[in-house]
């Protein structure tokens, strides 16, 4: 039995990304499709980075720390991998948890103000 492999074309439908963010992955070296002539195609192992790298991106980890992170499962395996993910995600937790503080001050100052504001016309 073959496994599926998708098109460019639905490659970038499946995940909702421009053609040129594809490419951009392809060329860091975060995706390597198969090649037949012109057209690329991409199988499992491209599905379920390209998963993996949708999750980082949604949790807002830079492509460098993903990059490294998949190449971390080709050279030493998943529980290396696993590990390593584990510290990434414990670091940014706590930038998240940093940011979240901060919009939270700004929300809170923006409040203020504006009552403060409405106060003065009427």
């Amino acid at each position: 039995m073959t496994e599926p492999r998708l098109t460019f074309k639905e490659m970038c439908a499946k995940f909702d990304v421009t053609p040129r963010t594809l490419r951009y992955y392809e060329y860091i070296e975060l995706l390597s499709p198969e090649r037949e002539g012109r057209s690329r195609f991409y199988g499992a192992k491209e599905l379920a980075r390209m998963t993996l790298i949708m999750r980082g991106r949604k949790f807002g980890f830079p492509l460098e720390d993903i990059r490294q992170w998949l190449m971390i499962y080709e050279h030493e395996g998943n529980e290396a991998q696993m590990r390593t993910w584990c510290e990434l995600a414990d670091r940014q937790l706590v930038e998240l948890r940093e940011q979240r503080e901060q919009l939270d001050d700004t929300i809170n100052e923006l409040v203020k103000l504006r009552e403060e504001t409405s106060k003065t016309f009427v």
